[in-house]
């Protein structure tokens, strides 16, 4: 096909516009640098090696996010951790990539997509070494850290580097089903790898495997085309810090809530961080050249990726996050166990990922995130019910649904992403949506613990933890439902918009 495929998503505002004042080649990219053949509607050159390098990058950045869910106890173990470290050795890397992702979009279309994706998985190599070979916490934890802003570097450049090689139309979407199902890959791969080699080879070992992954991405990134927008705006350094700084207290706050959230150094984490990001708003509304463009908020697009972003971290990252330590205590299960079930919702999301493609000519992006977040709370509500002792196969409906669910949600808002900000600004549309989920992750994984362990009427600690986890579960499945309604209600708002600009 040579045109693009006009039952895609909407166009942004900036790219409706850019349309109506000079016509197709404005709106495909007038000021990207994009070869008139992918501009013509067919891969470009490279379009392969870039698909598969950010797929090894993505899938590397997932797995070191995850990799505690199964391994907490042997880390801490090794490194004769205290609470404090506990907490951070979950908090650590979203703390890296809430702060950093909308930061190194913004650079990657200003300065290089291929370059910060290249730099980012540098940094992942050597921060995966670095937790490795770490004598002590402290070195352990600023791995951590070091590995979530890497993993922000990879995330963010490597959506806008999928957009330059693949233009919009079925091939993109083809191109971002894939990443999407990358997406339920890694979550499905990250724990079952990090049990499977912490028993066989100790939990240093699953550090250094992430580095020799990383290390392949490094190599492979020598073959992917650089891009960049040809009418670069410059870096807003005021904009950067704000929004790093604010973003990272706020995660920080929600992980050291999980210990009490009243205790003075949350709520000084919590206020800084609101403070900030508040700071940051004026900041953009200010500067002459904003990372993040005020007026892209009255976008109903670009605010329904956002919420669907936003509460796919807080109801279903959050929740599925501390499930393998939930059936480790309520069910007995081990570590191994316990992630091999949590595939029955990963693996079923990659495959609906894959899929994703077909929904395409009957529904737009932002229809598709509200079908699926729908599907979440279906497949959350139908967690409920569980109790210690029972058994593993009560959760799978739940999990199926839930899963496939999540695969519709994964490409339906990688493409929204891209779709709703101006065709150069590609890598920065990855960087806001990602902000948003992991922001949400991190909140969302401090409510379901919080919610969890809250004393129940029971002692027997099995018997409280499934409650609490059934508590969670109906908590995810609201959260879910309530996005889904407020993404429908934005994307009703674009289909009348398009139909008055008709």
């Amino acid at each position: 096909m040579n045109t693009p495929d006009v039952r895609s998503p909407e166009p942004s505002p900036a790219v409706a516009g850019a349309r109506a004042e000079g016509g197709a080649k404005a709106a495909d990219g007038a000021r990207s640098s994009v070869p008139p053949r992918v501009a013509a509607g067919r891969p470009g050159p490279g379009a392969g090696i870039t698909l598969f390098t950010v797929g090894l990058g993505t899938l590397v950045t997932l797995m070191a996010f995850t990799a505690p869910s199964t391994t907490l106890t042997a880390t801490v173990r090794g490194l004769h951790a205290g609470p404090v470290a506990q907490t951070w050795i979950f908090t650590g890397t979203p703390v890296g990539l809430a702060a950093l992702l909308l930061v190194m979009g913004s650079a990657a279309d200003a300065r290089g997509r291929r370059r910060v994706f290249g730099a980012g998985a540098v940094l992942l190599t050597l921060a995966s070494a670095l937790s490795a070979a770490a004598p002590g916490t402290a070195v352990f934890l600023v791995g951590r850290v070091l590995q979530g802003a890497g993993s922000a570097a990879v995330l963010a450049a490597g959506l806008g580097l999928i957009a330059h090689t693949h233009p919009a139309g079925p091939h993109r979407v083809r191109a971002i089903g894939i990443w999407g199902a990358t997406l339920g890959g890694a979550i499905a791969l990250g724990p079952v790898y990090a049990a499977l080699i912490t028993q066989l080879l100790g939990w240093r070992s699953l550090y250094w495997g992430l580095a020799l992954l990383s290390a392949a991405a490094v190599a492979l990134t020598t073959a992917v085309p650089e891009s960049r927008a040809e009418d670069a705006r410059r870096l807003d350094p005021w904009g950067a810090l704000t929004l790093a700084a604010g973003t990272a207290a706020l995660v920080a706050g929600f992980g050291e809530g999980r210990g009490g959230w009243l205790r003075p150094l949350v709520l000084a984490l919590l206020a800084a961080g609101v403070v900030l990001l508040a700071l940051f708003a004026v900041v953009e509304r200010r500067v002459a050249a904003p990372m993040l463009d005020p007026a892209l908020w009255r976008g109903p697009d670009f605010l329904a990726a956002g919420v669907g972003a936003l509460v796919t971290g807080l109801s279903v990252i959050g929740l599925m996050s501390y499930l393998p330590t939930v059936l480790q205590i309520a069910l007995d299960m081990s570590p191994l166990s316990a992630s091999l079930l949590l595939v029955v919702w990963s693996g079923l999301s990659v495959v609906s990922a894959l899929q994703a493609r077909r929904l395409a000519p009957y529904a737009a992006a932002s229809t598709q995130v509200a079908l699926g977040l729908l599907l979440s709370s279906v497949g959350q509500a139908l967690l409920y019910g569980l109790h210690a002792g029972g058994s593993p196969a009560r959760l799978v409906p739940g999990l199926a649904v839930a899963g496939v669910g999540s695969g519709i949600l994964n490409a339906a808002l990688a493409r929204l992403a891209v779709s709703s900000v101006p065709a150069d600004r590609s890598a920065m549309g990855s960087g806001a949506n990602n902000t948003a989920r992991y922001v949400g992750s991190a909140l969302g994984l401090a409510l379901t613990v919080a919610v969890i362990t809250a004393p129940t009427s029971t002692t027997h600690p099995a018997a409280a933890i499934a409650t609490g986890a059934n508590h969670a579960a109906l908590l995810s499945a609201t959260l879910s439902l309530t996005g889904a309604a407020a993404v429908l209600l934005l994307a009703r708002r674009t289909h009348h918009e398009a139909r008055r600009g008709a």
